[in-house]
């Protein structure tokens, strides 16, 4: 049943968008103002991103304490904001019943924000954080290169997000401009607020004009014209100017088939040559009839540049003779996939857009046309449209009954009326030649993760110490049909699989690097490195032999489990059960060497399963003040998180911290204090956190991560087991966890990119 959708003006001249989805659990909010970077002043660079960040820091109405990003966060909510070049957007998700909490937090903070010169102080060192982080990560860097190299003398190639020195807090020209910005353009003519959730189409429209009349009424202020775009300089980068409406819309078709890579398309041929490592498309910028967007490619160092650059023009020109109408019917198939596997936030945001999941209509249509006419092509390749795919047939496939393997459980935890499945499969494999035989493993599978992607299916191959897993997950029959051929290519990976890539990954920042190897430290074992040699695949037939493995199932009902059966037939390895839990003695400090010279530490402390309900309800209690502490008041740097995390089956606390200018060891200090200090029991928020864990109120997603994790860690009873523990913890067990916590012979681990401080440490280095 398609979704119902309703579009309002108010009076204040505030566009409403609301969209009613029974089949969501939770609802969102997304409120685009129409200006961004280039509508501030050309004087003070970042000021529309500070002025951003300024709105989360409270008002007299609602302080910090009770603003949006704590109200959302004590729901287990999502909730963001992003400035761009003419839009900013602030976007919220919680349950149903949080929204107009939510909602009211939201407008008001923008409507009536308290931009003390203290907020603003503090505020400005935490851009100047996330300023040194910009200016030192390589991605962040090669995507400004590409704006200065397309687009000399358009504000495209200007400096925008802002820094201690273009931010002249104390100058009262800047606080001039401050407050014109936000009185010029956070008004009712300059908003667009979209509401999604499984409410009633009146319901959320009560709410959406209730708390839009917070917005003064205005009319809809003329966003200068930006100049011409120039001619790109860069290889595979493209600019358009004076395109029609819709041209946005039109890329998106383009680009799903640039990225699809099934045999007759562009990037099936460059597979074919073995030159293909990975590929992604993206718009850099859309605005008044401009567009410029970019094909990111990673090649091997044996690719012919001229040839990739040649194929692409004669793929560009094959898709001009296409029957575009034949290209959207496919398209129309894939936004459909997209809209039933959407979260109210990704809905909502998309209305906010202005951007539905659907083909094109006639207008974008011509758009395309248009877009396509625009770009270079030639006659060069051999091309053809790839056949209907099957990941998108929505009937189960076919199969006799047969018993399930005794390895495989399957969860209750999920209806299956949710029309969502994953599938968890893990293998423990001993074998020394595991990681470059998974190395082989990962490139056999990209090709069928590139499908997945399109089809909304998730795909994910991960290895951690000497064990593999494999999750499937999205809609059961897309699921099963995605195991089937994942599994053949576990087994007899293509021949190019085993050809190993020239070019690294791009490195990531330090905190994310270190949140990757989390998995592998908790195991006690990082990947040592792949030493050189020649791989066969009877070495591969020997891993599969003596590897063992188990699994879980969610989301499935009889006649899928049925399906489910006969794909997992084919499954390698030999039938097993979980192992132990990892366990390491008192404090560990593990170093791992990763890009960026930022400093950077995670804190995880494992806690034993009786302890989990307090320990879920502390990492609740705790995020405000580590927020608080770490990044508003010490100002440490831009990246602070804290959480209840599940990891290999552990359960435990985890605190991030990515600083510019205060030590690991310093970190460590100042998380240790906090939890010294203790937290005040409440009642409130208890019950917030247990409404958290039922069913109903939990994305698909986490109720299937939830059910791995405790599955792995083999502790029976379900989600009301507990939801009932934590709404029966009480102040004393605070207090017993914080003593288990900061005793000396407690189980933690801090990850860090540094040698360990002086003390009883465990040291382990990689």
């Amino acid at each position: 049943m398609p979704d119902a959708i309703r579009h309002l003006t108010l009076a204040s001249g505030l566009q409403l968008s609301l969209r009613h989805a029974p089949r969501l659990k939770r609802s969102a909010a997304a409120l685009r103002v129409h200006a961004g970077s280039h509508d501030a002043p050309g004087r003070w660079p970042g000021l529309a991103h500070f002025l951003e960040h300024l709105f989360f820091l409270g008002t007299p109405r609602f302080p910090l304490a009770d603003g949006l990003m704590r109200y959302v966060q004590a729901l287990g909510g999502q909730v963001n904001a992003s400035t761009r070049e003419r839009t900013t957007d602030f976007f919220f998700e919680v349950p149903p019943t949080a929204l107009a909490g939510g909602l009211e937090r939201l407008c008001q903070m923008l409507a009536e924000p308290d931009l003390g010169i203290e907020h603003q102080r503090r505020e400005r060192e935490v851009i100047h954080a996330e300023f040194i982080a910009w200016s030192r990560n390589p991605q962040a860097q090669q995507q400004f290169a590409l704006l200065q190299a397309a687009a000399p003398g358009h504000p495209l190639s200007a400096f925008h997000a802002g820094n201690r020195y273009t931010l002249a807090v104390h100058d009262p020209a800047f606080q001039q401009a401050l407050q014109g910005f936000h009185q010029r353009f956070y008004q009712g003519g300059q908003i667009t607020l979209s509401l999604c959730g499984p409410q009633p189409l009146d319901e959320l429209e009560k709410l959406g004009r209730q708390h839009a009349a917070q917005f003064t009424t205005a009319e809809r202020v003329p966003q200068a014209l930006p100049p011409p775009l120039a001619t790109p300089t860069l290889p595979r980068v493209f600019s358009h100017t004076h395109l029609p409406a819709g041209a946005e819309q039109a890329l998106e078709l383009l680009i799903s088939c640039l990225g699809d890579s099934r045999p007759g398309t562009w990037l099936a041929a460059l597979r074919q040559h073995g030159w293909l490592q990975g590929f992604k498309a993206e718009a850099l910028y859309a605005y008044a009839g401009q567009l410029l967007w970019h094909i990111d490619l990673q090649l091997t160092e044996d690719a012919c540049r001229e040839e990739v650059d040649a194929l692409l023009q004669g793929w560009f020109g094959f898709l001009r003779q296409a029957e575009a109408e034949q290209l959207n019917a496919e398209f129309a198939l894939l936004q459909q996939s997209r809209e039933r596997s959407a979260s109210a936030l990704e809905l909502a945001r998309r209305d906010s857009a202005g951007l539905p999941f659907s083909g094109l209509d006639t207008t974008t249509l011509q758009a395309f046309r248009t877009l396509l006419a625009g770009l270079p092509s030639c006659v060069h390749g051999h091309w053809h449209l790839p056949a209907a795919e099957p990941l998108l047939v929505a009937d189960l496939p076919a199969a006799r009954p047969q018993p399930l393997p005794a390895a495989l459980k399957i969860s209750d935890q999920l209806p299956a009326a949710r029309q969502y499945a994953t599938l968890y499969l893990r293998w423990q494999v001993p074998d020394p030649s595991r990681q470059p035989l998974y190395a082989v493993l990962e490139r056999a599978l990209q090709p069928l993760q590139e499908r997945c992607a399109r089809a909304s299916v998730q795909l994910q191959l991960s290895a951690a110490g000497e064990y593999w897993q494999l999750r499937c997950a999205g809609l059961p029959a897309a699921v099963l049909r995605t195991l089937e051929q994942a599994l053949v290519l576990l087994v007899e990976p293509a021949d190019d699989s085993w050809l190993a890539p020239s070019t690294p990954p791009p490195p990531l920042i330090p905190i994310r690097a270190l949140l990757k190897q989390l998995p592998n430290c908790v195991l006690g074992a990082l990947p040592a490195p792949v030493l050189p040699g020649t791989l066969a695949r009877p070495q591969l037939d020997s891993l599969w032999q003596n590897a063992r493995w188990h699994g879980l199932a969610v989301g499935f009902d009889d006649s899928a489990v049925n399906a489910l059966a006969a794909a997992m037939q084919h499954c390698p390895g030999q039938a097993s059960a979980p192992g132990p839990l990892p366990a390491w003695a008192s404090h560990r400090w593990q170093q791992v060497d990763v890009p960026g010279s930022e400093h950077a530490l995670l804190l995880f402390c494992p806690l034993p399963p009786a302890l989990e309900a307090a320990g879920r309800l502390l990492a609740q209690l705790l995020q405000g003040p580590v927020y608080q502490r770490l990044r508003v008041e010490l100002q440490l740097g831009y990246a602070v998180f804290s959480a209840f995390r599940q990891v290999e089956g552990l359960g435990g606390l985890l605190f991030g911290v990515q600083s510019p200018h205060t030590s690991q060891a310093q970190i460590l200090d100042h998380l240790l204090t906090l939890l010294r200090q203790g937290v005040a029991f409440d009642p409130a928020a208890r019950q917030a956190l247990a409404g958290q864990f039922a069913e109903p109120a939990m994305a698909n997603e986490e109720v299937a991560e939830w059910a791995w994790q405790t599955y792995l860690a083999t502790q029976a009873g379900g989600l009301d087991t507990l939801r009932g523990a934590i709404l029966g913890t009480q102040q004393a067990d605070l207090e017993h966890l914080l003593g288990y916590l900061l005793d000396s012979d407690s189980r933690w681990l801090c990850l860090a990119n540094a040698a360990a401080p002086e003390g009883a440490w465990l040291t382990a280095t990689a």
